[in-house]
């Protein structure tokens, strides 16, 4: 891609795993990829164990705010990620959708919260490859 290329996180609640998935790509791209995340039916607040599960790796989002999704998130996004969002996702032509099955971490301890953490980690990575590598 000749320009950055965007990617968005959606589930239900916006508050652990696009939340996670948006702060392990931020990570990793250092800057090649725009991010950003939204949910369906956002939460109050960032999922405290899904912050606790990053903070074990040096990353903060405890600052971050659920946020409502927007056709206009959609619009902007090159590549779409849902996470659980189910139908309530708006899909527009052209765009590239990929669908993580994972497990929600609502109401979930930091030891479930964990392997979760560590499978969006594996996934950002191998996105990562490909959209550096198109």
């Amino acid at each position: 891609m000749s320009r950055t290329p965007e990617v968005l996180f959606v589930c239900v609640h916006n508050a652990g795993r696009s939340q996670m998935a948006a702060a392990l790509l931020q990570h990793h791209a250092l800057g090649r990829v725009a991010v950003r995340s939204a949910g369906s039916e956002p939460a109050v607040e960032v999922n405290p164990a899904a912050a606790d599960a990053l903070a074990e790796w040096g990353l903060d989002i405890t600052a971050e705010v659920p946020t409502k999704l927007s056709t206009e998130d959609v619009e902007a996004a090159d590549v779409v990620i849902t996470m659980g969002c189910g139908d309530t996702c708006p899909v527009f032509p052209g765009k590239r959708y990929l669908d993580w099955p994972l497990d929600d971490p609502a109401g979930q301890g930091v030891d479930a919260v964990r392997p979760i953490r560590d499978e969006i980690d594996r996934r950002v990575r191998v996105l990562l490859a490909e959209l550096l590598d198109a």
